[in-house]
């Protein structure tokens, strides 16, 4: 096995009144751009992307946030960061009050951070203060990406997924975690599925919000589809034609970053996956929104978050079925994993569950439906 020995140090998120400063002065200027023509006389029309009318109320609340306060909740949980393949990374790790409890990475979204499940956190590792049981406690290990959040700055290049799943269990076994699951959605979910696909020695299994499986081509597979799987095929098409980001991103990453890096507003724009693209299905509360891309804003990490796609659009990579243990939740309003396609793809989904209400971000959204069910998937691994 690899070397295994990490060098940890306490970190805390320390950003400066001159930043903040900065940062309410950029605000207090913002030039925004000519409204589409569809906006006019329709002020929450999202056809061309984010409105001004939403990008004003979010410019007004954001004039009005606490970042002292919330950088006292960002600093109460621990947090570290260490050096894997000259790369710095920053992650939380909060170890629970039960003895025996699982350890649990969870891996987070695009374009969030660990900051995504700061309300899982006590939810996974006391879950006896919930009305849970201790057997179902979790320790938890929360990652920053090389190049998100406070992983900073990014000190190379071809940090794919699967370079960050391997990173991802060299940082397990330098915690001294001899086995451990993951817990991903989004890019998060691609991670833990590349950690799947590496199914190291003592790996539990994965836990995802999103297996991103697609038709082959083969007329059978159609034969096996639900009626509900084909709303899956319409969310799909629909995706694909409001994720404009994923091609810029994976093409030229360090222009857009530029805007992004220099404008908040640009990045809060850009940040519209949040939004769900505005189709009024997104419960992210706008507070949530505002510290996110705070923290995106404060650890200038647009460049970083936008090359992790060009990263992946430059593998060719064969495809590989995943054989270690998978549970699956989707959520009404998130991409809809299509049964059929998954189990072509994994052969060893074990847990599926689905939810009638929340979406893409559901650790931003319904904490506790989600804490639930990952309990409820590695209990049934036990």
């Amino acid at each position: 096995m690899e070397n295994t020995n990490l060098t940890f140090s306490p970190f805390t998120v320390s950003v400066t009144a001159a930043e903040v400063a900065d940062l309410q002065d950029r605000l207090a200027r913002t030039r925004l751009p000519q409204p589409s023509p569809t906006e006019v006389g329709d002020a929450g029309d999202w056809d061309a992307g984010t409105p001004n009318s939403y990008l004003r109320e979010a410019l007004a609340a954001w004039r009005d946030f606490d970042w002292t306060a919330a950088q006292e909740r960002i600093n109460s949980v621990p947090h570290f960061t260490t050096e894997i393949d000259g790369q710095s990374i920053h992650f939380i790790h909060v170890r629970s009050v039960h003895a025996g409890a699982t350890p649990l990475l969870l891996a987070h979204t695009y374009p969030g951070s660990a900051i995504d499940y700061l309300e899982l956190i006590d939810l996974l590792t006391d879950p006896v203060a919930h009305g849970g049981r201790a057997e179902d406690a979790f320790d938890v290990v929360i990652p920053d990406v090389p190049g998100y959040g406070f992983s900073q700055p990014l000190a190379s290049a071809g940090w794919t997924t699967a370079k960050v799943a391997a990173a991802y269990d060299r940082l397990m076994r330098g915690l001294g975690y001899d086995n451990y699951g993951i817990h991903g959605s989004d890019n998060g979910a691609m991670v833990a599925r590349e950690l799947g696909l590496l199914n190291p020695e003592g790996f539990l299994g994965l836990h995802v919000l999103q297996l991103f499986s697609f038709p082959s081509g083969d007329p059978a597979e159609f034969e096996k589809l639900e009626p509900q799987d084909y709303a899956g095929l319409e969310h799909m098409q629909w995706f694909q034609s409001v994720g404009g980001y994923n091609t810029m991103n994976s093409s030229r990453p360090q222009t857009v970053a530029v805007g992004i890096s220099d404008s908040p507003i640009g990045l809060l724009a850009y940040s519209e996956l949040f939004n769900s693209f505005g189709n009024g299905t997104s419960l992210v509360p706008l507070e949530k929104i505002l510290l996110e891309v705070s923290v995106n804003w404060f650890a200038n990490a647009a460049s970083g978050m936008s090359r992790s796609y060009l990263e992946n659009a430059r593998v060719e990579a064969e495809p590989h079925i995943n054989q270690a243990p998978t549970g699956v939740a989707v959520f009404k309003d998130d991409f809809q994993t299509i049964r059929v396609f998954a189990e072509r793809d994994n052969s060893n989904i074990v847990h599926w569950s689905r939810f009638e209400e929340g979406g893409h971000f559901a650790a931003l959204e319904r904490p506790e439906v989600l804490a639930a069910d990952i309990r409820t998937f590695f209990a049934g691994l036990r």
